[in-house]
């Protein structure tokens, strides 16, 4: 997922979409749906801007891809705040699942579509993000351990 998809859809998924989320980054609804719009490379999202709707939004996935487009994986390093290990696990093993029908379907007919490489991408963020939590919660369980 590059950049500006990830903003767009951080944007567009938020609970409320841009109605609920602009109030909360101090702009109106249509100035932050113009900041996402892919079509347009007028008024962008200032980075100050994309570190606050993620840090007001709990949604990485603009950091996630700009680390990706880099060739790197951003982790959390903190306890998670909810879930456990198993949970976190199960639900990690779920998005690996989502991401191998997702391949199955595009390469099912031969031929891999644009659209279908980005629906990929996405999953694999998402997963990435499904297996961080995994090793949030083993990291905050070996904390919590005795000696």
């Amino acid at each position: 997922m590059n950049v500006t998809d990830a903003a767009y859809d951080t944007v567009h998924q938020y609970p409320g979409g841009s109605v609920a989320l602009a109030p909360r980054l101090g702009m109106s609804d249509a100035t932050l749906r113009g900041k996402v719009n892919p079509n347009t490379d007028r008024n962008r999202l200032a980075l100050e801007e994309a570190d606050e709707m993620m840090g007001k939004t709990g949604d990485f996935r603009i950091l996630h891809a700009m680390a990706a487009m880099h060739g790197h994986v951003a982790i959390r390093v903190d306890a998670p705040e909810a879930g456990c290990l198993i949970s976190s696990l199960l639900a990690a093993g779920k998005a690996k699942g989502g991401v191998s029908g997702l391949v199955s379907d595009a390469i099912s007919d031969g031929q891999m579509t644009p659209n279908e490489a980005a629906e990929i991408v996405r999953a694999c963020m998402d997963a990435i993000q499904a297996l961080s939590a995994v090793a949030q919660h083993a990291r905050a369980k070996s904390a919590r351990a005795p000696a």
